[in-house]
């Protein structure tokens, strides 16, 4: 399931003076063992990992003794080792200082690892390939690892009023599904709920050609949630949780919704449309209600490549994260530090949600285009907060985070991230 198969060993001696100038490359004399002391630190270790195994090595050591986390590099170097084409495989040693215990920290950490990486072959996947179809039964293969899974499809969202995420499907050819994944460990869940877009074209709010292959992606907040599912069972979890997926293609055709339509949700709510364009905080609406209406959730996630309004806040550095609860941001905010995932406080003002006051409907999807620069971001977290009620909440813009704006030490740039998938098993295991 992994890339590389990690050791972790101890190995005699001291550790190694810097060595002269004629050991290059972070290798030592012999070229077998990778020593941290010769290059960057860890990360760049990693990405030097990566490279050799991509290179066709069977078997590589990385010399770590004397660094406080050698289970971090562990990490690292598997990330990193993540391709669309031709996987690396092998066998990466770390020496290191106290062997058995990081042996037992990494048996706590790879079922993360192995949720991201299900993640990323999620989203690289292109949208002829990873259809509403495709990525439901990518998500039924998960039954084997001991999840429960329960799809519901187009006529049952119609028949059981989830008006908004069947507007947002419609017109594709494939979809929309509503897609359950359960771990039945102990107590209420924690529900996690994705935005599954396999292609988002804006609908007959069209987006202009540029950038609109990247829109593949748009479906990395569900993969993220499915992910972090996968990583609960691998690595089998006490605590019980709930992903909730709302999966479908936003394309044009003689059966697309409309701005100016008004929809009524699962919830109850009717919603003004005023943008096609804006679909996805219309399915996790749907998704939301269906979460907290159905499995009574201790606290409710949802993640979403969600609106660009976030980028022009935070960049490719953070996503916006958004609570009511101000414990489950914490332990949110928390959760993102610790995977490397970081998080973004974002507010939520009152004036937002006045501001989509609609006249024909119990509130308007969004702002209209032409009125200048508007806090978007914080307009779609205002608008899905209507669909929560009490429940504690969290929602999480990865917009920007889904795909690597340049080379890092776990992604190539425009590969897919993962992002959220270690964040959300880790706060679910934890809390």
């Amino acid at each position: 399931m992994l890339p590389v198969a990690v050791r972790f060993r101890a190995a005699p001696g001291d550790v190694p003076n810097r060595a002269g100038p004629e050991l290059r490359d972070g290798f030592d004399a012999q070229g077998q063992t990778i020593r941290l002391d010769l290059i960057q630190g860890p990360e760049a270790a990693g990405a030097l990992a990566w490279a050799a195994l991509a290179e066709g090595r069977h078997a590589l050591e990385i010399d770590a003794r004397g660094l406080a986390d050698p289970v971090a590099l562990a990490a690292g170097a598997t990330l990193r080792a993540w391709s669309p084409r031709a996987k690396p495989r092998g066998t990466l040693s770390i020496l290191c200082d106290a062997p058995s215990m990081a042996a037992r920290r990494w048996a706590k950490t790879w079922p993360g690892i192995a949720g991201n990486l299900f993640a990323r072959d999620l989203v690289v996947r292109p949208a002829n390939d990873l259809t509403p179809a495709a990525f439901v039964q990518a998500l039924q293969g998960l039954s084997s690892h001991g999840l429960q899974v329960t799809v519901h499809d187009r006529a049952w969202l119609e028949h059981n009023g989830y008006g908004a995420l069947s507007a947002v499907g419609r017109a594709a050819l494939s979809g929309p599904y509503l897609v359950t994944l359960h771990w039945p460990g102990e107590g209420p869940p924690i529900a996690l709920v994705g935005k599954g877009l396999c292609f988002d074209t804006g609908g007959i709010s069209i987006k202009p050609a540029g950038g609109m292959a990247a829109m593949r992606a748009d479906m990395a907040g569900a993969a993220a949630c499915a992910g972090a599912m996968l990583a609960l069972a691998l690595g089998r979890a006490r605590r019980s949780a709930v992903a909730v997926l709302a999966i479908a293609e936003n394309t044009t055709g003689a059966d697309s919704y409309r701005p100016g339509d008004v929809l009524r949700t699962a919830r109850g709510l009717t919603v003004e449309v005023v943008d096609t364009d804006a679909e996805g905080r219309l399915a996790l609406a749907d998704a939301l209600h269906h979460a907290i209406a159905q499995h009574s959730p201790r606290a409710v996630l949802d993640a979403a490549t969600l609106t660009g309004s976030i980028v022009t806040a935070l960049g490719h550095h953070h996503a916006g994260l958004f609570s009511n609860d101000a414990t489950l941001q914490g332990a949110t905010l928390a959760a993102g530090r610790s995977a490397g995932e970081p998080l973004w406080p974002m507010p939520i003002g009152e004036r937002h949600r006045e501001d989509l006051t609609s006249a024909i409907a119990d509130l308007r999807q969004c702002m209209p285009a032409g009125l200048g620069r508007q806090p978007d971001a914080c307009h779609a977290a205002a608008f899905l907060r209507e669909f929560v009620g009490t429940t504690p909440w969290a929602h999480l813009d990865i917009a920007g985070m889904d795909l690597a704006e340049a080379d890092n030490p776990l992604a190539a740039k425009g590969m897919p991230t993962g992002f959220g998938a270690r964040l959300f098993a880790q706060l679910i295991q934890e809390h």
